[in-house]
């Protein structure tokens, strides 16, 4: 419980920070295309264990869950699994919450419902914050970690797929005020790439897309059963309206 207090604690902090950034730059498209895609899901789950949970965890999850996106015990066993546990067990963080808490001022949020508290009404879904968010680092030495993000500034997690995207710069244009000119507003116009990664940019907006697709999964795992299920329920209720209708007028025929 006190576990559970802790991360619910730190999410809302990260929520705070994050909703403060609301007004900052539109959030980006997120190829929705991909959560119908397995293989997709795949390379996202992999990114996933190899790149988040050694901080993040995702308590709510367990790795045998991830059968529903194609994968066997033994794929699971031999290709996700990275600390010993079981194809049973919680999808749980390596690191200390003390540790983590030193380093970087909170505890990382726990990522099982990640994709769902993001949403916003005015700018985009969960899916479409993540995929600004994980594109949108540029290098900022002001900062403990040496990094900041577009879509959550002053973040205090540092940029860990970095390797795979390279390093980019933000642009900022200054915008003075008519009626005060002292008063200077920076609109972010762009990124430059000052040194470049290992994967094109392509290829890393396809890694962060496969990436938000498994998040956004790992939300809801149940999604695509719940919409076929709701198609069904509106099909019978449309044939079962005729039905109605059509036994509506016989029984009535006589009376009329």
């Amino acid at each position: 419980m006190k576990k559970l207090i802790l991360s619910l604690l730190a999410g809302l902090a990260f929520l705070g920070a994050a909703h403060a950034s609301s007004e900052g730059p539109a959030w980006d498209k997120f190829p929705t295309a991909r959560l119908n895609d397995t293989a997709a899901l795949q390379r996202g789950a992999k990114t996933f264990v190899n790149y988040c949970l050694n901080c993040h965890s995702a308590s709510y999850m367990r790795f045998n869950r991830l059968r529903d996106i194609g994968l066997t015990e033994q794929q699971i066993r031999d290709n996700l699994i990275l600390n010993g546990a079981k194809v049973g067990d919680l999808m749980v963080s390596a690191i200390d919450a003390r540790d983590a808490k030193e380093w970087f001022g909170a505890a990382p949020p726990d990522l099982t419902l990640v994709a769902r508290s993001r949403a916003d009404a005015t700018k985009g879904s969960g899916s479409d914050y993540l995929y600004t968010y994980l594109r949108g680092y540029y290098r900022d030495e002001s900062k403990a970690t040496g990094w900041n993000n577009i879509a959550f500034p002053n973040v205090g997690m540092p940029h860990v797929l970095w390797e795979l995207q390279g390093v980019q710069r933000a642009v900022f244009e200054e915008h003075k005020d008519a009626q005060d000119p002292a008063r200077v507003t920076h609109v972010f116009k762009g990124f430059e790439l000052e040194s470049k990664g290992t994967m094109s940019k392509d290829e890393f907006d396809g890694t962060v897309a496969d990436l938000v697709a498994y998040l956004t999964w790992m939300s809801e795992p149940v999604r695509s059963t719940r919409t076929q299920l709701g198609i069904g329920v509106l099909i019978f209720l449309a044939i079962f309206s005729v039905i109605a209708w059509r036994l509506n007028a016989v029984y009535w025929k006589d009376i009329k």
